[in-house]
């Protein structure tokens, strides 16, 4: 009877053995997959948003930015009728834009 029982553990154990080895070829398997595949497809680049006061003055600064030159957009357009002077005033805002904003925020670096 302890024979018996002696074989049957070992089959149980020869059966395990066997199992893991093939757990372990699959999960090689799928590393190298995962490998290759990590190397054919590029990660996005996470931007770190800057915390501090510095960054939210400086957030809040261009949003302020931003609001002013839509405002003046929609008045150039509201208020002359003529595409071609509301253009002449987009253009002239673009270039004026990076002056105004480092004379007004002192961005010279």
């Amino acid at each position: 009877m302890s024979k018996e029982r002696a074989r049957r553990r070992a089959e149980r154990e020869a059966e395990r053995a066997l199992a893991a080895r093939r757990n372990e070829e699959r999960q090689a398997r799928a590393a190298r997959r995962r490998a290759a595949l990590g190397r054919l497809v590029p990660r996005p680049v996470r931007v770190a948003r800057q915390g501090g006061l510095l960054a939210r003055r400086q957030r809040a600064q261009n949003a302020a930015v931003a609001l002013a030159f839509l405002i003046v957009q929609f008045l150039a357009w509201l208020l002359w009728g003529s595409p071609l002077l509301s253009f002449a005033v987009l253009v002239f805002s673009l270039l004026l834009l990076p002056v105004l904003v480092t004379l007004a925020f002192d961005r010279r670096t």
